[in-house]
């Protein structure tokens, strides 16, 4: 089977969409399924050339995040062109995320060309986003009209990873038309010495030396809880004098320079750590030698580094709005609170007052949670099966209108 991914970059800075689908292409690859991506990166730009999966840049796309509208959207006129002229190369197209140029470009082809295609929105249909940004949200509807609404309504398949997710994303846009299918997500195991690996972490953040630390992995986003947890941080840190705060990730909107002053206020500006994003040998040591990742997200689809964090047999603390938080409850391979300062705390407190047989057992927990559901193999032969399913029944037109 020959696929397409349409993604909006393949920049590792951009976090669990661009990881989770080159760890699924790099897996399905061992059953002779052949990927290619297409981005509206520039071709030359650095993380096209290094990536594992052949990758055509269309762009370049505005990085800008402040700039004009059609900047932040990424436009480039290349994408059409190519898409009319290649998509019959392929057997199914999968569209990854919405609001940018890509999925406006696959509504213009993909609806009326040969080749069945499904949307994988990551998390983009979730309504918090109504409540947070409600100016945008009004923006959003205007375009689902004309962009987004058709292009969900002629998918053979919008992909999930959670069915808490499908149902939040129910009439977050009208008209909803869509034929959901659950297929879940996941991540590779980790590879390489973990001895080596925490050594690696440790000599990049040598002022860290081997005190305990809490880490915070990730986009550094309002969305993300950052500034709840700094705030946290602040009210335990008294009771616990060695504990150390890492939060480490790209910080695309300056959200450091507004968090780096209230901690300072709070006397903790020195036991918080900003080491940029982590990679390689380094972020894998990063989990392996944490106390604990924390994610207290206002909104998380699946969050890609819970599972890493899980691989690495490292409790995870995460908020109710992490959308897998019942499978890390049910497992014991963590704590989860509400998306609050108070929650965030009382959750930091709870977990650093066990004992360390406690802490040792959630661990194990953890290891074995993501064996059991977030390996990469169990999403990825979900997500063939349904491909599958899509090549042989062909565009939507053939089997009808979609259902909700």
């Amino acid at each position: 089977m020959r696929i397409l991914e349409i993604i909006g970059s393949v920049d590792p800075r951009d976090g669990g969409a661009i990881e989770g689908l080159l760890r699924q292409s790099i897996a399905r690859a061992r059953f002779g399924t052949q990927t290619h991506i297409a981005s509206l990166d520039a071709p030359k730009d650095p993380w096209v050339l290094e990536c594992p999966v052949t990758t055509f840049g269309l762009g370049p796309m505005t990085r800008n995040s402040r700039g004009l509208p059609w900047e932040r959207y990424g436009h480039t006129p290349r994408l059409v062109p190519w898409l009319r002229e290649h998509v019959t190369n392929y057997d199914v197209v999968v569209v990854n995320g919405l609001w940018n140029y890509t999925s406006l470009a696959a509504r213009r082809v993909l609806p009326t060309s040969a080749v069945p295609y499904v949307v994988f929105p990551h998390g983009m249909l979730d309504p918090w986003f109504r409540s947070s940004h409600p100016i945008k949200h009004v923006m959003k509807q205007m375009l689902w009209l004309v962009s987004e609404g058709p292009l969900l309504a002629k998918a053979r398949a919008v992909l999930f990873t959670t069915e808490a997710e499908m149902a939040r994303a129910r009439n977050a846009f009208r008209p909803y038309q869509v034929r959901g299918r659950v297929v879940g997500y996941g991540t590779a195991d980790i590879e390489g010495d973990p001895a080596v690996q925490e050594a690696a972490f440790r000599n990049a953040l040598p002022q860290l030396a081997d005190k305990p630390f809490l880490l915070f992995l990730g986009r550094i986003h309002p969305k993300k809880g950052c500034d709840m947890l700094v705030e946290a941080f602040a009210r335990i840190a008294p009771a616990h004098p060695r504990l150390q705060l890492v939060i480490a990730g790209p910080d695309p909107d300056g959200l450091r320079t507004t968090l780096e002053p209230v901690a300072r206020l709070a006397g903790i500006a020195d036991r918080i750590y900003w080491p940029g994003m982590l990679s390689g040998d380094v972020k894998w040591g990063a989990l392996r030698a944490c106390k604990a990742l924390v994610l207290p997200s206002h909104q998380e689809n699946f969050g890609v580094v819970v599972a890493e964090a899980l691989a690495a047999g490292r409790p995870v603390l995460i908020s109710d709005q992490v959308n897998i938080w019942q499978e890390v409850k049910t497992a014991g391979a963590g704590m989860v609170c509400s998306d609050s300062v108070d929650g965030t705390t009382r959750m930091l407190a709870d977990f650093l007052s066990l004992p360390a047989d406690a802490v040792e057992r959630m661990g194990k927990a953890a290891r074995s949670c993501f064996l059991a559901r977030f390996e990469v193999a169990i999403a990825t032969d979900a997500i063939c099966a349904v491909l599958e399913e899509v090549r042989k029944s062909g565009p939507v037109g053939r089997a009808g209108a979609p259902v909700c």
